[in-house]
């Protein structure tokens, strides 16, 4: 809401959830007054362009489904679905409905991972090596919450989802993965039910190689040590590196010179508007506004429903080879849902 309302290419129409409580006590935060806790409101709106979708996972394929037969432009929170089964379907409403789809893959649109990403397109560190993504987190306190408690939470989706999704974006055609997880000792005395350590290996179908790592449930190191989040490009000239939450980027490029980039308070406050980090509005409206961009010039945004729909082909082979300890080619995932590569944009 906060990214909408402050974007000057869009305009905020209507929110919608199906409590109204919780209607009530974001149109109270954001003086904003038009609400509703029926779907159907917002499909039959004639006014509206575009529905952007932040429901629970399993919701995702039905409400993108409903959205495009409205006639609507769609954005999808990540995971875009969490059963490929789904993906032909969505596929075949998407093309027929002429309307576009994009993921919602806000970690791309933060400010050192977008200066990044230019580096390595303008060639400042060479051709690509490997990538290393790892994505760790405090969140001991998520274990106080009954719904993560249950079978169907996994900090693989969850969390993990982030990086791996930096993994694709520069080496879209992973070939195979092998992984490792557990539960940690206080995964398992809060009674966790999947892993919340996990370390994955990838390997290309061109030989490179990449890895990501995640933790969840224990302490983690001061800020100014180690990010949450960072994701390093080693190529055949330099190395990149780009740190989340902190606004931090550091580069040796080609030239052999070594730089840190820092963003000041005013890029900090775009990013984050609320109490603490935890909420990145910044990221959203860089994406509403980037999509907004290729609406009007008839471009592509990625991620797309084809991209998004890869993304999740490679956290379902990364699932399985935790469950059965040998890796697992992602062609072998493709064909049990009868998918091709060229429909998952690889």
């Amino acid at each position: 809401m906060s990214a909408a309302l402050v974007s000057e290419k869009y305009e905020l129409k209507m929110v919608c959830d199906r409590n109204i409580e919780t209607c009530k006590h974001r149109a109270e935060e954001f003086n904003f007054h038009s609400y509703t806790t029926n779907y159907q409101d917002m499909l039959n709106d004639a006014g509206i362009d575009v529905i952007a979708i932040y429901t629970p996972d399993h919701l995702h394929a039905d409400h993108v489904k409903q959205a495009l037969l409205a006639g609507k432009h769609v954005i999808c929170t990540k995971p875009f679905i969490d059963d490929l089964s789904r993906a032909h379907e969505l596929l075949e409403v998407a093309e027929k409905s002429g309307k576009k789809v994009f993921v919602g893959q806000s970690s791309r649109f933060f400010e050192p991972a977008k200066r990044q990403r230019k580096d390595f397109e303008a060639g400042l560190i060479g051709d690509l090596i490997t990538i290393e993504g790892e994505y760790s987190a405090d969140h001991r306190w998520f274990l106080e919450k009954p719904w993560a408690l249950e079978k169907s939470f996994k900090w693989l989706y969850g969390g993990l989802s982030h990086p791996v999704d930096f993994i694709r974006w520069y080496l879209p055609n992973i070939e195979e993965v092998m992984g490792y997880g557990m539960i940690s000792s206080n995964g398992r005395v809060a009674g966790l039910k999947n892993e919340d350590t996990m370390h994955f290996i990838f390997k290309a179908n061109d030989g490179r190689i990449a890895r990501v790592s995640g933790s969840y449930t224990g302490p983690t190191q001061p800020a100014q040590r180690d990010s949450g989040m960072s994701t390093v490009l080693r190529g055949t000239e330099g190395a990149s590196q780009a740190d989340y939450h902190e606004l931090r980027y550091a580069i040796t490029d080609k030239t052999g010179e070594e730089k840190i980039v820092y963003w000041g308070d005013k890029t900090m406050k775009h990013y984050f508007r609320f109490e603490g980090q935890s909420h990145h509005a910044g990221e959203y409206q860089n994406y509403l506004e980037y999509f907004a961009d290729c609406l009007a010039s008839g471009q592509t945004a990625y991620p797309d429903i084809k991209e998004g729909i890869g993304t999740i082909v490679l956290l379902q082979a990364m699932d399985r080879t935790l469950q059965i300890g040998v890796p697992v080619k992602l062609d072998d995932i493709l064909t049990e849902f009868n998918l091709t590569r060229k429909q998952i944009g690889a």
